[in-house]
């Protein structure tokens, strides 16, 4: 186990592309973190402490997504210093929504955004941690799940058990609630019989449709909720932006949106 002078492991906290949510969800539980720091050693994170202690760490927790060379070259740093890695959140795990611009000319965008283009360093696309390293653990969310993420940390810090995992959609905990199904009440696109279940039904619990916080689950056919959409009535555009959002360039999205647009292509 990596370890401090005084014998505690230390956990790093990393940012690369995002915004700070998953950080701050972290820091909003405080007391949770501090009981935590009891046993453990903070050694890096710009939002709680200016204190910056060098690896290796014994954990390294990851929020955001690879955007630019620095950061394609600063996460194999911290690989590369760390026993274990968990990313939080979206972006770490898809790209999050900046990976929209995977889809597009990433200079266009630029060129009309900004008056000066040529100062912004940009990779072409937005990727998730898992393209440039080995993840360990992934914790889904928009933002992360602190208590699962708490639990995690402790697994690996303090050899704890993992949360259990399981491949349920959101559908099967609106089921357990009681929460009628929002898709077929209102028609209207709802992710949850994609999405994996872990937010506790919680956009549905308020009226919402599901807008699949937590990634796609396991062996998910987004082209059959697609052809059930259509049945209810709902336009194409619509349809579209289903997928156009914070897990677009996750997979099985990421494929199904560039079969959806070479379709487009091509009747152009």
């Amino acid at each position: 186990m990596t370890k401090t002078t005084r014998g505690k492991p230390k956990l790093a906290v990393w940012k690369f592309t995002s915004c700070d949510g998953c950080q701050l969800t972290l820091l909003n539980h405080e007391d949770e973190l501090l009981k935590l720091l009891s046993d453990a050693e903070l050694a890096y994170f710009p939002e709680a402490t200016s204190s910056h202690l060098k690896g290796p760490y014994q954990l390294s927790l990851v929020e955001g997504s690879i955007s630019t060379a620095h950061e394609a070259e600063k996460i194999r740093e911290v690989r590369a210093a760390s026993k274990y890695l968990v990313t939080m959140g979206a972006c770490a795990m898809g790209g999050g929504l900046q990976a929209l611009r995977n889809f597009k000319d990433a200079g266009e965008f630029t060129s009309v955004v900004y008056p000066m283009p040529d100062f912004v360093e940009t990779l072409h696309k937005s990727t998730p941690i898992s393209e440039h390293v080995t993840v360990d653990y992934e914790a889904r969310g928009c933002p992360v799940n602190t208590n699962t993420l708490i639990q995690v940390v402790r697994a690996f810090l303090f050899g704890e058990p993992l949360p259990e995992t399981n491949n349920r959609s959101v559908c099967v905990d609106c089921k357990k609630l009681g929460v009628s199904c929002i898709m077929l009440d209102q028609g209207i696109t709802c992710m949850g019989p994609l999405t994996q279940s872990g937010c506790g039904a919680l956009c549905p619990s308020f009226n919402r449709a599901c807008a699949g916080c937590y990634g796609p689950r396991k062996f998910a056919h987004p082209e059959a909720l697609e052809r059930h959409w259509r049945q209810l009535g709902i336009p194409e555009a619509e349809i579209a932006r289903a997928f156009r959002g914070i897990h677009s360039y996750a997979e099985p999205y990421r494929n199904h949106t560039l079969k959806e647009e070479a379709k487009v292509d091509e009747s152009n």
